[in-house]
């Protein structure tokens, strides 16, 4: 019987995107490289638990769910996240960003000074500029600020990115104007923390580390997994990667696999099997919000 991994993740190093496995192995995931896994017939989805600690009781968790966690998992780890502002006292410098995903695809938010751009290349922001930096929760009023003043959002849905990815401006000027603007208007406002240090606008692109800009953006995707299932195999080459996702040239056209819904699932090595997960067709939108290897 083939050695079954299970996959903890998705992060982005500096030289781009690596897999980690339980265990501690890493995989880096270099364009051109073929990505393939399958899940053995009977598998069982469980919970990956929370704050570091495996989930008590093995909970089964849906094949579509992002967060693979049982509801008291997912209830424990969000405890003790800076989003559900429980960690006030974090002494910590945080920064506030603006990010571009797409034609009018922006959203506002803050992560620690030490992360650097990580979280930004984890949602999959196309471009970015930072606005300031300062405590915690001077960075969280300035994020309130901007969402009340100028309706940016905090979130932008994972369906959205994908969708205007295929259809994005060709020049990095064209890619960073909306956030410019956004930014110019941000320092304008009254009311920002005394402690918050405002930042100039310095726009960050990621269209060439993700491959989706000029020559290197290859097909456009046509479709993205909606989940994965027991006896289920997917294998193609990675053509490009942005956020949690890994664009696959398959035999069924470029899929996009969220690598959040490997956790959870025994995985084991696959060779040359068809796509063999359920599909949907990825959805166009015009890019307008309304508020193992």
């Amino acid at each position: 019987m083939a050695q079954a991994w299970k996959c903890a993740g998705l992060r982005w190093a500096a030289d781009g995107p690596v897999l980690s496995w339980a265990g501690g192995r890493r995989s880096a995931l270099a364009r051109g490289k073929r990505v393939a896994f399958g899940i053995a017939e009977g598998g069982v989805r469980t919970c990956v638990g929370a704050r570091g600690h495996a989930c008590p009781v093995r909970a089964g968790v849906p094949g579509r769910s992002t967060g693979a966690r049982c509801e008291e998992c997912a209830r424990l780890d969000r405890a003790h996240s800076v989003a559900a502002d429980t960690m006030a006292d974090d002494p910590r410098p945080y920064r506030v960003y603006l990010a571009w995903f797409g034609p009018g695809l922006v959203k506002v938010g803050i992560t620690a000074y030490e992360r650097g751009a990580a979280r930004l290349l984890e949602q999959g922001a196309v471009c970015f500029s930072w606005l300031g930096c300062g405590p915690l929760m001077a960075a969280r009023r300035t994020e309130e600020l901007l969402r009340s003043a100028l309706g940016v959002p905090d979130r932008v849905p994972y369906t959205h990115k994908r969708a205007v990815r295929s259809a994005l401006p060709g020049s990095r000027a064209e890619r960073a104007a909306e956030i410019a603007g956004l930014h110019a208007r941000a320092v304008a406002l009254g009311g920002w923390p005394q402690t918050l240090t405002p930042e100039p606008f310095r726009g960050v692109d990621h269209a060439g580390v993700f491959g989706i800009e000029g020559a290197e953006h290859g097909p456009a995707a046509v479709a993205e997994v909606a989940e994965l299932v027991a006896g289920g195999a997917i294998g193609g080459e990675l053509v490009a990667a942005a956020g949690p996702d890994l664009h696959l040239a398959t035999e069924r056209g470029v899929v996009v696999l969220d690598t959040r819904l490997m956790t959870g699932w025994e995985l084991v090595p696959a060779g040359g099997e068809p796509c063999a997960v359920p599909l949907r067709e990825l959805r166009r939108v015009a890019g307008r919000q309304d508020g193992l290897f």
